[in-house]
Protein backbone atom coordinates (compact mmCIF):
# COMPACT_ATOMS: atom_id res chain seq x y z
CA UNK A 1 0.00 0.00 0.00
CA UNK A 2 2.79 2.44 0.93
CA UNK A 3 4.73 1.64 -2.23
CA UNK A 4 1.64 2.15 -4.37
CA UNK A 5 0.84 5.42 -2.59
CA UNK A 6 4.40 6.66 -3.18
CA UNK A 7 4.20 5.78 -6.88
CA UNK A 8 0.87 7.57 -7.30
CA UNK A 9 2.13 10.60 -5.39
CA UNK A 10 5.22 10.79 -7.61
CA UNK A 11 3.03 10.54 -10.71
CA UNK A 12 0.80 13.31 -9.33
CA UNK A 13 3.85 15.58 -8.94
CA UNK A 14 4.81 15.00 -12.59
CA UNK A 15 1.23 15.65 -13.68
CA UNK A 16 1.17 18.86 -11.66
CA UNK A 17 4.34 20.09 -13.37
CA UNK A 18 2.85 19.37 -16.80
CA UNK A 19 -0.43 21.05 -15.82
CA UNK A 20 1.46 24.12 -14.64
CA UNK A 21 3.05 24.49 -18.07
CA UNK A 22 -0.31 24.00 -19.80
CA UNK A 23 -2.03 26.53 -17.53
CA UNK A 24 0.64 29.14 -18.25
CA UNK A 25 0.66 28.52 -22.01
CA UNK A 26 -3.14 28.56 -22.38
CA UNK A 27 -3.55 31.76 -20.35
CA UNK A 28 -0.73 33.37 -22.32
CA UNK A 29 -2.68 32.66 -25.52
CA UNK A 30 -5.63 34.81 -24.39
CA UNK A 31 -6.07 37.73 -26.83
CA UNK A 32 -5.01 41.07 -25.37
CA UNK A 33 -3.69 41.67 -21.88
CA UNK A 34 -4.47 43.68 -18.76
CA UNK A 35 -2.88 46.80 -20.22
CA UNK A 36 -5.16 46.62 -23.26
CA UNK A 37 -8.22 46.27 -21.02
CA UNK A 38 -7.42 49.20 -18.72
CA UNK A 39 -8.33 52.70 -19.84
CA UNK A 40 -7.30 52.11 -23.44
CA UNK A 41 -9.62 54.89 -24.61
CA UNK A 42 -7.91 57.52 -22.43
CA UNK A 43 -4.29 56.35 -22.64
CA UNK A 44 -1.92 56.98 -25.51
CA UNK A 45 -0.01 54.06 -27.06
CA UNK A 46 3.14 55.18 -25.19
CA UNK A 47 1.26 55.19 -21.88
CA UNK A 48 -0.13 51.72 -22.61
CA UNK A 49 3.40 50.52 -23.38
CA UNK A 50 4.68 51.95 -20.07
CA UNK A 51 1.79 50.32 -18.22
CA UNK A 52 2.58 47.01 -19.89
CA UNK A 53 6.19 47.37 -18.77
CA UNK A 54 5.14 48.18 -15.20
CA UNK A 55 2.98 45.05 -15.12
CA UNK A 56 5.82 42.93 -16.47
CA UNK A 57 3.88 42.01 -19.59
CA UNK A 58 6.72 42.97 -21.92
CA UNK A 59 9.04 40.26 -20.60
CA UNK A 60 9.71 37.09 -22.64
CA UNK A 61 7.23 34.28 -22.01
CA UNK A 62 9.92 31.89 -20.75
CA UNK A 63 11.16 34.43 -18.22
CA UNK A 64 7.62 35.10 -17.02
CA UNK A 65 6.96 31.36 -16.65
CA UNK A 66 10.14 30.73 -14.65
CA UNK A 67 9.30 33.63 -12.34
CA UNK A 68 5.68 32.50 -11.95
CA UNK A 69 6.48 28.81 -11.42
CA UNK A 70 9.20 29.64 -8.91
CA UNK A 71 6.69 31.66 -6.90
CA UNK A 72 4.10 28.87 -7.15
CA UNK A 73 6.57 26.42 -5.60
CA UNK A 74 6.79 28.71 -2.57
CA UNK A 75 3.00 29.04 -2.33
CA UNK A 76 2.88 32.50 -3.92
CA UNK A 77 0.36 32.69 -6.77
CA UNK A 78 1.34 36.26 -7.59
CA UNK A 79 -0.65 39.48 -7.51
CA UNK A 80 -3.67 40.62 -9.47
CA UNK A 81 -2.82 42.95 -12.34
CA UNK A 82 -6.09 44.81 -11.76
CA UNK A 83 -6.47 45.15 -7.99
CA UNK A 84 -2.85 44.61 -7.02
CA UNK A 85 -3.91 42.26 -4.22
CA UNK A 86 -2.53 38.73 -3.74
CA UNK A 87 -4.14 36.09 -5.94
CA UNK A 88 -4.18 33.81 -2.90
CA UNK A 89 -6.63 36.20 -1.23
CA UNK A 90 -8.93 35.95 -4.25
CA UNK A 91 -8.70 32.15 -4.09
CA UNK A 92 -9.55 32.17 -0.38
CA UNK A 93 -12.50 34.49 -0.95
CA UNK A 94 -13.85 32.29 -3.76
CA UNK A 95 -13.17 28.79 -2.47
CA UNK A 96 -15.72 28.87 0.35
CA UNK A 97 -18.87 28.84 -1.77
CA UNK A 98 -17.40 26.36 -4.26
CA UNK A 99 -16.27 24.01 -1.50
CA UNK A 100 -19.63 24.13 0.28
CA UNK A 101 -21.48 23.38 -2.96
CA UNK A 102 -19.12 20.54 -3.90
CA UNK A 103 -19.18 18.87 -0.47
CA UNK A 104 -22.96 19.20 -0.22
CA UNK A 105 -23.31 17.55 -3.63
CA UNK A 106 -20.95 14.69 -2.73
CA UNK A 107 -22.74 14.16 0.59
CA UNK A 108 -25.90 13.36 -1.38
CA UNK A 109 -24.37 11.78 -4.49
CA UNK A 110 -22.31 9.03 -2.85
CA UNK A 111 -24.98 7.40 -0.64
CA UNK A 112 -27.65 7.83 -3.33
CA UNK A 113 -25.47 6.24 -6.03
CA UNK A 114 -24.42 3.35 -3.78
CA UNK A 115 -28.01 2.66 -2.71
CA UNK A 116 -29.34 2.76 -6.28
CA UNK A 117 -26.45 0.68 -7.60
CA UNK A 118 -26.95 -2.01 -4.98
CA UNK A 119 -30.70 -1.98 -5.58
CA UNK A 120 -30.24 -2.46 -9.32
CA UNK A 121 -27.39 -4.95 -9.02
CA UNK A 122 -29.19 -7.23 -6.59
CA UNK A 123 -32.21 -7.27 -8.89
CA UNK A 124 -30.42 -7.74 -12.20
CA UNK A 125 -32.78 -7.57 -15.19
CA UNK A 126 -35.79 -7.32 -12.89
CA UNK A 127 -38.51 -4.69 -13.18
CA UNK A 128 -36.86 -2.37 -10.64
CA UNK A 129 -33.51 -2.68 -12.41
CA UNK A 130 -34.99 -1.92 -15.82
CA UNK A 131 -37.01 1.07 -14.62
CA UNK A 132 -34.15 2.70 -12.69
CA UNK A 133 -31.68 2.00 -15.51
CA UNK A 134 -33.99 3.66 -18.05
CA UNK A 135 -34.44 6.71 -15.83
CA UNK A 136 -30.71 7.08 -15.17
CA UNK A 137 -29.89 6.77 -18.86
CA UNK A 138 -32.41 9.48 -19.72
CA UNK A 139 -31.26 11.86 -16.98
CA UNK A 140 -27.57 11.44 -17.80
CA UNK A 141 -28.25 12.73 -21.32
CA UNK A 142 -29.73 16.04 -20.14
CA UNK A 143 -27.25 18.96 -19.84
CA UNK A 144 -26.95 20.64 -16.44
CA UNK A 145 -28.14 24.02 -17.69
CA UNK A 146 -31.36 22.49 -19.05
CA UNK A 147 -32.09 20.88 -15.68
CA UNK A 148 -31.33 24.22 -14.01
CA UNK A 149 -33.77 26.11 -16.25
CA UNK A 150 -36.53 23.58 -15.60
CA UNK A 151 -36.03 23.53 -11.82
CA UNK A 152 -35.77 27.32 -11.51
CA UNK A 153 -38.87 27.82 -13.66
CA UNK A 154 -40.89 25.31 -11.66
CA UNK A 155 -39.76 25.77 -8.05
CA UNK A 156 -38.73 29.44 -8.09
CA UNK A 157 -40.80 31.26 -10.70
CA UNK A 158 -43.99 29.17 -10.69
CA UNK A 159 -44.26 27.84 -7.14
CA UNK A 160 -42.00 30.32 -5.35
CA UNK A 161 -40.74 27.63 -2.97
CA UNK A 162 -36.99 28.08 -3.49
CA UNK A 163 -34.69 31.04 -4.25
CA UNK A 164 -33.42 31.24 -7.81
CA UNK A 165 -30.02 32.76 -6.94
CA UNK A 166 -27.61 33.30 -4.07
CA UNK A 167 -27.61 37.08 -4.51
CA UNK A 168 -27.58 38.68 -1.07
CA UNK A 169 -27.91 35.29 0.63
CA UNK A 170 -25.79 33.48 3.21
CA UNK A 171 -25.76 29.73 2.69
CA UNK A 172 -24.81 29.07 6.32
CA UNK A 173 -27.83 31.04 7.52
CA UNK A 174 -30.13 29.73 4.75
CA UNK A 175 -29.17 26.18 3.67
CA UNK A 176 -32.22 26.23 1.39
CA UNK A 177 -30.01 28.13 -1.06
CA UNK A 178 -28.21 24.84 -1.74
CA UNK A 179 -31.29 22.88 -2.76
CA UNK A 180 -31.56 23.85 -6.44
CA UNK A 181 -27.80 23.96 -7.21
CA UNK A 182 -27.27 20.54 -5.61
CA UNK A 183 -30.33 19.13 -7.39
CA UNK A 184 -28.89 20.24 -10.74
CA UNK A 185 -25.55 18.58 -10.02
CA UNK A 186 -27.11 15.35 -8.74
CA UNK A 187 -28.70 14.12 -11.95
CA UNK A 188 -25.82 13.15 -14.19
CA UNK A 189 -23.37 12.24 -11.40
CA UNK A 190 -25.75 9.91 -9.57
CA UNK A 191 -26.72 8.26 -12.85
CA UNK A 192 -23.12 7.56 -13.86
CA UNK A 193 -22.01 6.35 -10.44
CA UNK A 194 -25.04 4.16 -9.77
CA UNK A 195 -24.56 2.29 -13.06
CA UNK A 196 -20.94 1.58 -12.14
CA UNK A 197 -21.93 0.37 -8.67
CA UNK A 198 -24.59 -1.81 -10.32
CA UNK A 199 -21.97 -3.41 -12.58
CA UNK A 200 -19.64 -3.95 -9.62
CA UNK A 201 -22.45 -5.49 -7.58
CA UNK A 202 -23.34 -7.95 -10.34
CA UNK A 203 -19.69 -8.97 -10.76
CA UNK A 204 -19.26 -9.40 -7.02
CA UNK A 205 -22.43 -11.47 -6.65
CA UNK A 206 -21.20 -13.83 -9.38
CA UNK A 207 -17.73 -14.22 -7.84
CA UNK A 208 -16.84 -17.74 -6.68
CA UNK A 209 -16.25 -16.77 -3.06
CA UNK A 210 -19.66 -15.06 -2.83
CA UNK A 211 -21.40 -18.05 -4.40
CA UNK A 212 -19.63 -20.32 -1.90
CA UNK A 213 -20.59 -18.03 1.00
CA UNK A 214 -24.22 -18.31 -0.07
CA UNK A 215 -23.98 -22.08 -0.03
CA UNK A 216 -22.54 -21.93 3.48
CA UNK A 217 -25.57 -19.96 4.62
CA UNK A 218 -23.92 -16.58 5.25
CA UNK A 219 -26.72 -14.07 6.03
CA UNK A 220 -27.60 -11.84 3.09
CA UNK A 221 -26.95 -8.62 5.02
CA UNK A 222 -23.49 -9.78 6.05
CA UNK A 223 -22.78 -11.00 2.53
CA UNK A 224 -23.67 -7.64 1.00
CA UNK A 225 -21.87 -5.45 3.54
CA UNK A 226 -18.67 -7.46 4.02
CA UNK A 227 -18.11 -9.06 0.62
CA UNK A 228 -20.21 -7.47 -2.11
CA UNK A 229 -20.15 -3.77 -1.19
CA UNK A 230 -16.33 -3.31 -0.98
CA UNK A 231 -15.90 -4.89 -4.43
CA UNK A 232 -18.92 -3.10 -5.88
CA UNK A 233 -17.63 0.23 -4.56
CA UNK A 234 -14.39 0.02 -6.55
CA UNK A 235 -15.85 0.82 -10.00
CA UNK A 236 -18.02 3.46 -8.34
CA UNK A 237 -15.03 5.17 -6.74
CA UNK A 238 -13.10 4.97 -10.01
CA UNK A 239 -16.05 6.51 -11.84
CA UNK A 240 -16.25 9.22 -9.17
CA UNK A 241 -12.62 10.07 -9.90
CA UNK A 242 -13.29 10.13 -13.64
CA UNK A 243 -16.36 12.30 -13.18
CA UNK A 244 -14.61 14.48 -10.61
CA UNK A 245 -13.41 16.79 -13.36
CA UNK A 246 -16.92 16.85 -14.82
CA UNK A 247 -18.36 17.57 -11.39
CA UNK A 248 -15.96 20.49 -10.90
CA UNK A 249 -16.92 21.80 -14.33
CA UNK A 250 -20.59 21.37 -13.44
CA UNK A 251 -20.05 23.27 -10.20
CA UNK A 252 -18.62 26.19 -12.18
CA UNK A 253 -21.59 26.16 -14.57
CA UNK A 254 -24.05 26.01 -11.68
CA UNK A 255 -22.26 28.88 -9.93
CA UNK A 256 -22.70 30.99 -13.04
CA UNK A 257 -26.38 30.07 -13.38
CA UNK A 258 -27.30 30.71 -9.74
CA UNK A 259 -25.00 33.74 -9.27
CA UNK A 260 -22.95 31.95 -6.62
CA UNK A 261 -19.87 33.99 -5.59
CA UNK A 262 -17.39 31.17 -6.08
CA UNK A 263 -14.59 30.19 -8.44
CA UNK A 264 -16.71 30.69 -11.55
CA UNK A 265 -17.36 34.36 -10.83
CA UNK A 266 -13.71 35.06 -10.04
CA UNK A 267 -12.53 33.12 -13.09
CA UNK A 268 -14.91 34.89 -15.48
CA UNK A 269 -13.89 38.28 -14.07
CA UNK A 270 -10.24 37.35 -14.50
CA UNK A 271 -10.73 36.31 -18.12
CA UNK A 272 -12.79 39.41 -18.98
CA UNK A 273 -10.13 41.76 -17.56
CA UNK A 274 -7.21 39.62 -18.83
CA UNK A 275 -5.97 39.37 -15.26
CA UNK A 276 -3.59 36.53 -16.11
CA UNK A 277 -2.23 35.83 -12.58
CA UNK A 278 -5.79 35.43 -11.27
CA UNK A 279 -6.77 33.11 -14.13
CA UNK A 280 -3.57 31.11 -13.70
CA UNK A 281 -3.98 30.84 -9.94
CA UNK A 282 -7.63 29.77 -10.04
CA UNK A 283 -7.05 27.31 -12.89
CA UNK A 284 -4.05 25.79 -11.12
CA UNK A 285 -6.05 25.33 -7.91
CA UNK A 286 -8.81 23.57 -9.88
CA UNK A 287 -6.22 21.35 -11.58
CA UNK A 288 -4.67 20.42 -8.23
CA UNK A 289 -8.13 19.60 -6.88
CA UNK A 290 -8.78 17.28 -9.84
CA UNK A 291 -5.42 15.56 -9.30
CA UNK A 292 -6.11 15.07 -5.60
CA UNK A 293 -9.53 13.58 -6.37
CA UNK A 294 -7.97 11.05 -8.73
CA UNK A 295 -5.16 10.25 -6.29
CA UNK A 296 -7.56 9.77 -3.39
CA UNK A 297 -9.85 7.56 -5.49
CA UNK A 298 -6.97 5.31 -6.54
CA UNK A 299 -5.76 4.94 -2.96
CA UNK A 300 -9.28 4.16 -1.72
CA UNK A 301 -9.75 1.52 -4.43
CA UNK A 302 -6.40 -0.03 -3.61
CA UNK A 303 -7.36 -0.09 0.05
CA UNK A 304 -10.77 -1.65 -0.61
CA UNK A 305 -9.46 -4.35 -2.93
CA UNK A 306 -5.64 -4.50 -2.76
CA UNK A 307 -5.45 -7.22 -5.39
CA UNK A 308 -7.20 -5.02 -7.92
CA UNK A 309 -4.84 -3.67 -10.54
CA UNK A 310 -5.84 -0.09 -11.17
CA UNK A 311 -5.16 0.87 -14.76
CA UNK A 312 -6.04 4.49 -15.32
Amino acid sequence: MRSYAAQRAALAVVQLAVLSVLVFVLTALLPGDAADMRFTETLTPDQVARLRSQLGLDQPAVERFVHWFGNVLTGDLGSSLISGGPVLDIVKASVGATLVLTLATLAVVVPAAVALGLLMGTRENGRVDRVITSITLALSAIPDFVIAVVLVTLFSLKLGWLPATWVGGDVLASPVLLVLPVAVLLGRTVCLLSRQVRAGTINALNADYVVQARRLGVPRRQLLLRHVLPNAAVPGVQELARTGDTLLGGVLVVEAIFAIPGFATALVNGVETRDVPVVQGLTLVLAVAALLINLAADLVCNRLVPRTELLR
